[in-house]
């Protein structure tokens, strides 16, 4: 890590510690507006030296619940809106743990209003902070031309162009390409460490000779440059390892996700919590949209459909959104799929994708377009064969195409929305996505889910049908 970006990393914990008081000044000096006390006369007496003296306190417990959400770790690449859904998570936190503390101390807090205005004042002013501390630190990389990481990338694959695009896309992640190598040239290395200079190198080939990556790993630990790698499908399942012992006999045992033990239950308990409110909230908008169907197209409102989670078969409910006995009018009686169907296909693979599937009806377009055909889903999570967020479940038919490494996929509960639907599935390659349901099985945390949900409901929004 470079020296300038340890030092604006340093600064954040003190900018947060400020931007926590600031929230709490903030929240105290809205609740004594004229207006709002006008509407409910203010119960309690502290002036604010005594307010401040309480925010001061309980502050540094806000600060630990941000370091536990990574919000301090030393990287050198951090998203926008993964930031600001860790400030919401950790401030968060930090509000469960003081309510806590308050209801075993058995302690009043002056005012409930205060406490719950410095919660969303504290998001708020923290997030803010931070914006103001990567523009200034973004303004002087692009000034004085220092801060950024000169990248290299090594190999001619698919995710040169992968790493190549969203670096292009998105500024903020701080590289600069000094150079893009289809072989491992350390020569070449070497004069390019001399001018422009060298900071990080990323080898995107898995097939390479083990002696020529020895060589490019000594010379990147020479000269002091950040040596990283594109894994190949092994490397990244042993990335998730738990080692233990018996007598003197060191075993690692290879794990399939950290989705397990506690991750689990609090990810079941959040996955029964919000499916049942979201039942009970859009149960109005459930019986609207089953009168459309009705009207629209004879057959039933929902259909069930087989689908495949976790290596068994269950019933996924959705909206019907196509002519009945479409099932039957796509697969043959032995699983294959239709001539008329194979000739129409537009995606390479064991998925099937038609832009004007004539099985659509007219009210089912708008469904589909709008996502609305997969809100009764809700009810797949809250039974427990599917999760909030997920890998696609996809079909009997597609899972019986799939190759060995395309079974990872059915490590974990499906889910409604997931990394490859955020991420433009149906314009995507069957390998990219799996690369991304992959990923997220093997890196799950409650900080993604919170961001896939986050970027569902802009997609859901913005009505962005690439995405669906």
């Amino acid at each position: 890590m470079k020296k300038s970006e340890l030092l604006f990393n340093v600064i954040l914990l003190p900018i947060d510690f400020l931007m926590i008081i600031f929230a709490g000044i903030l929240a105290y000096q809205v609740r004594f507006m004229p207006q709002l006390e006008a509407l409910k006369p203010v119960g309690f007496e502290m002036d604010l030296a005594s307010f401040l003296e309480i925010v001061f306190v309980i502050a540094p417990i806000f600060v630990g619940a941000l370091a536990v959400f990574g919000l301090y770790s030393l990287k050198s690449v951090r998203k926008f809106w993964n930031e600001t859904l860790r400030v919401i998570a950790g401030v968060s936190a930090g509000f469960m743990f003081v309510i806590f503390m308050i209801f075993i101390t058995r302690e009043e807090f002056p005012s409930r209003f205060i406490f719950f205005a410095s919660w969303f004042m504290a998001i708020f002013t923290i997030s803010f902070g931070r914006i103001v501390v990567r523009f200034i630190q973004g303004f002087v990389a692009r000034k004085y031309k220092f801060g950024f990481h000169r990248l290299v990338l090594v190999g001619g694959n698919g995710a040169v162009k992968s790493i190549q695009d969203e670096i292009n896309r998105n500024r903020t992640l701080g590289y600069r390409i000094v150079r893009k190598l289809r072989r491992i040239d350390i020569e070449f290395l070497e004069k390019l460490h001399n001018d422009p200079g060298v900071d990080e190198v990323i080898l995107c080939s898995t097939d390479v000779d083990k002696d020529e990556i020895q060589s490019l790993l000594d010379f990147c630990r020479e000269k002091n440059i950040v040596f990283k790698f594109v894994p190949d499908m092994f490397q990244s399942q042993a990335a998730l390892f738990q080692m233990e012992t018996i007598s003197d006999v060191t075993l690692i045992e290879v794990k399939r996700t950290p989705l397990d033990g506690w991750g689990k239950v609090i990810k079941r308990f959040i996955d029964i919590i919000f499916s049942f409110i979201g039942i009970v909230v859009l149960s109005p908008f459930f019986a609207l949209i089953a009168l459309g169907v009705k009207l629209d197209s004879a057959g039933p409102v929902f259909v069930k459909l087989e689908r495949i989670g976790r290596g068994k078969k269950f019933e996924l409910y959705k909206f019907r959104s196509m002519v009945r006995n479409a099932h039957q009018m796509k697969y043959n009686p032995d699983g294959t799929l239709r001539e008329k169907f194979q000739k129409l296909n537009e995606r390479e693979g064991p998925l099937f994708k038609l832009k004007n599937d004539p099985r659509v009806t007219r009210f089912g377009k708008l469904l589909r377009k709008t996502r609305l055909d997969e809100f009764p889903q809700l009810f797949n999570v809250l039974k427990g064969d599917m999760s909030l967020v997920g890998p696609r479940p996809h079909e009997p038919e597609e899972v019986a195409q799939y190759e060995k490494q395309h079974k990872k996929l059915l490590t974990i509960k499906p889910g409604i929305t997931g990394m490859s639907q955020v991420s433009g599935s149906s314009d995507l390659e069957f390998e990219r996505e799996v690369k991304l349901d992959v990923y997220y099985i093997e890196n799950w945390s409650l900080v993604l889910d919170l961001i896939i949900l986050s970027k569902t409901f802009f997609i859901f929004v913005k009505g962005d049908k690439s995405a669906c």
